[in-house]
């Protein structure tokens, strides 16, 4: 290996760390705030990929009736609640928003240019589809369990990742996509060339990241996520919502993951399955920061991407066992360095 080649593989496991570091910090948000070990976080990943390259190609794709269908579903079981409460206009509204925000989306998906569309605007459609879904999944699947133990949570997240992924192939079918790059720009430096994408998902991570510590670090709305995690009553006691906190970070979660979908997109192939892999390796990260701590959390994410690029070099065959490998000492020295306490009933 001469200098050339590790700048190389330096260059793409930088772009792959980035990403991950993402994935880390999604994972990481909605643990914190919500207990839930978002397993379907890849999902938004490639939903993101696939439908930015739906339009693209100029057809119009077939998750706005996903989006449709969840809205409604989520517009029936506010409406039962309502007929129990009895708090029936303040819930119209918020219903007639939400139809207006989906029928409004078959609208534009149906009658728009899509490949003629400015790429931002592909981009801005993609978000508008896949971030909505976040919240949606909250709410119709792990809203009603919200203060069921850590292991029922997880048991049912991995049944919403496995059907995500086969709505995935029925919406998307099972051929690959890769989307245009944002430009054909690069940037020197020595004999390395870093392309646009590149320095598109690094910029894009690197913001997202910092934005992400200081928000739940250094910001009273954020403490306030936090703290739901920590003691459910006790949040709803000084007035926090947990509903509204289990939502909000579902949506920043969808937010991360199909921005990073779009990043991604025109540097890899992706396929209907190809956000679970990409997601453990995100959730490696978060590991190592032990589900607590944003920044080694992004540094552990990050030391995944290298380690994956050169083991590439080094050992192309075993290489998602070394990334996977790197787990077991961290959650060894973790379990026999920190306290165990029981999780409160």
């Amino acid at each position: 290996m001469n200098f050339q080649i590790a700048m190389l593989l330096g260059q793409d496991g930088i772009t792959n760390g980035a990403i991950y570091a993402l994935l880390a910090l999604s994972i990481l948000l909605v643990f914190t705030v919500t207990r839930i070990l978002l397993i379907p976080q890849g999902e938004f990943v490639t939903y993101g990929a696939l439908t930015m390259a739906t339009l693209q190609a100029g057809h119009p794709t077939a998750l706005v009736w996903l989006l449709l269908g969840l809205t409604l579903l989520d517009c029936a079981v506010d409406l039962i609640g309502a007929a129990r409460s009895g708090h029936r206009l303040r819930l119209l509204k918020r219903i007639t928003l939400k139809l207006g925000y989906a029928v409004l989306m078959v609208v534009l998906i149906r009658t728009l240019p899509l490949a003629s569309l400015p790429m931002a605007i592909q981009a801005l459609l993609t978000l508008a589809l896949v971030v909505p879904l976040g919240p949606l999944i909250y709410r119709l699947v792990f809203q009603p369990i919200a203060s069921a133990s850590s292991l029922v949570l997880l048991v049912v997240s991995i049944a919403v990742h496995v059907s995500m992924v086969g709505i995935a192939l029925l919406l998307f079918g099972p051929e690959g996509a890769r989307t245009e790059p944002f430009s054909e720009a690069g940037l020197e430096l020595g004999p390395v060339t870093f392309n646009s994408q590149t320095l598109w998902v690094l910029v894009v991570s690197l913001v997202l990241i910092i934005s992400l510590y200081l928000f739940f670090e250094r910001t009273l709305y954020g403490k306030a996520l936090r703290a739901t995690a920590v003691n459910r009553m006790g949040a709803r006691l000084m007035g926090i919502s947990a509903t509204l906190a289990g939502k909000a970070t579902f949506m920043l979660a969808s937010f991360i993951g199909a921005l990073s979908g779009i990043l991604i997109a025109p540097i890899t192939t992706l396929y209907f399955d190809s956000g679970f892999i990409i997601s453990l390796k995100g959730f490696v990260g978060a590991i190592i920061g032990g589900l607590a701590s944003y920044p080694l959390a992004a540094a552990g994410a990050l030391a995944v991407g290298l380690i994956e690029a050169f083991s590439m070099f080094w050992a192309s065959t075993y290489k998602e066992i070394i990334v996977f490998t790197l787990i077991i000492p961290f959650l060894l020295w973790r379990s026999l360095a920190q306290r165990h306490v029981e999780e409160e009933q």
